[in-house]
C-alpha cells in the first residue's frame, strides 16, 4: 500500500517501516510487551500497546502504522485534529485514544475524532461527554483517572472520591465506564501504584487498566494492565 506521505517513487512503507529506527523500537516493545505478558501468565491479546504520538508529525506516524500499529495516544485534541483525519482515511482500523486533560468546551471535539478518553476526572467533563455522545451516537471507551499520589498538581480524582464518582457517571449519566486510569509520582515505586489501581478496579468492578508508560509498562503489566501508553521508547525524545 502507497503511503499518501510518500512521493512517487520514493520508498514504499513496508521498506520504509522496515528501516526506520521507530518501526525498530516499536518491534523491541512489542517483544518486550510479549514477554511480560509471558512472565504473568497473561494472553497478550489482554494488553493493548497504545503508541503515545504527541508532538510527533503525520509522516512520523508513516513507519509505525507501515509496521502494523494502530493503536495511538495524544494529549491534546487540537494537536489531533491536525494530525489523524487524512491518515484514518488510509488507516480506517485506527483507535485514538486521548491520555491528556480534557477541557469541556474540547468535548465535542474529543468524542467525534478519538475511540477513547482516559482521562474523565471530574462531574463536568463526565456531562459534558456524555452530552456529546448521545448528540454524536457515538459510544467510547472511558476511563476514569484517578490521582493515586493525590498531587496537587496533577489531574484525576481522589482516590477516597473515586467509587461515588464511578457510581454518578454509571447511575445518573448512564456511562458505560470501561476502566480505571493512573500516572504514578516520579519519584515513587510506579508497582505501589500499579497495584492500588488493580484493587481500586476491582472494588469497582471494572476490568480496564490504563497504566503503564515507557519505563515502567512491564511492571504495570504484571499488575494486570489492559492498556500501556508507550511513547518515547518507540519514537525516540521529543
Amino acid at each position: 500500500m502507497q503511503s499518501p506521505h510518500l512521493e512517487k517513487g520514493s520508498t514504499d512503507v513496508t521498506e520504509l517501516a522496515s528501516i526506520d529506527p521507530s518501526a525498530e523500537r516499536l518491534a523491541s516493545i512489542r517483544a518486550m510487551v510479549k514477554a511480560a505478558c509471558v512472565a504473568a501468565k497473561r494472553d497478550t491479546a489482554t494488553v493493548e500497546l497504545i503508541a503515545v504520538s504527541k508532538t510527533f508529525s503525520a509522516a512520523d506516524m508513516v513507519p509505525v502504522l507501515a509496521a502494523g500499529q494502530r493503536a495511538f495516544g495524544e494529549n491534546r485534541v487540537q494537536e489531533a485534529e491536525g494530525k489523524w483525519p487524512n491518515l484514518r482515511e488510509t488507516y480506517l482500523d485506527l483507535r485514538l485514544h486521548l491520555i491528556g486533560p480534557l477541557q469541556s468546551n474540547k468535548a465535542r471535539d474529543a468524542v467525534a475524532l478519538f475511540d477513547a478518553i482516559h482521562t474523565i476526572d471530574r462531574p463536568k467533563i463526565a456531562r459534558a461527554v456524555a452530552d456529546e455522545m448521545a448528540k454524536q451516537g457515538r459510544e467510547l471507551e472511558l476511563f476514569v483517572q484517578v490521582n493515586t499520589g493525590e498531587e496537587p498538581q496533577k489531574a484525576g480524582i481522589m482516590p477516597r472520591d473515586a467509587a461515588a464518582f464511578v457510581a454518578m457517571c454509571r447511575d445518573e449519566l448512564k456511562l458505560k465506564i470501561s476502566g480505571l486510569m493512573c500516572i504514578p509520582p516520579l519519584e515513587d515505586e510506579p508497582a505501589v501504584h500499579f497495584a492500588f489501581l488493580a484493587k481500586k478496579g476491582r472494588e469497582l468492578g471494572v476490568t480496564g487498566l490504563s497504566m503503564g508508560m515507557s519505563g515502567d509498562f512491564e511492571t504495570a503489566i504484571a499488575f494486570g494492565a489492559t492498556h500501556v501508553r508507550v511513547g518515547s521508547a518507540i519514537f525516540g525524545g521529543r
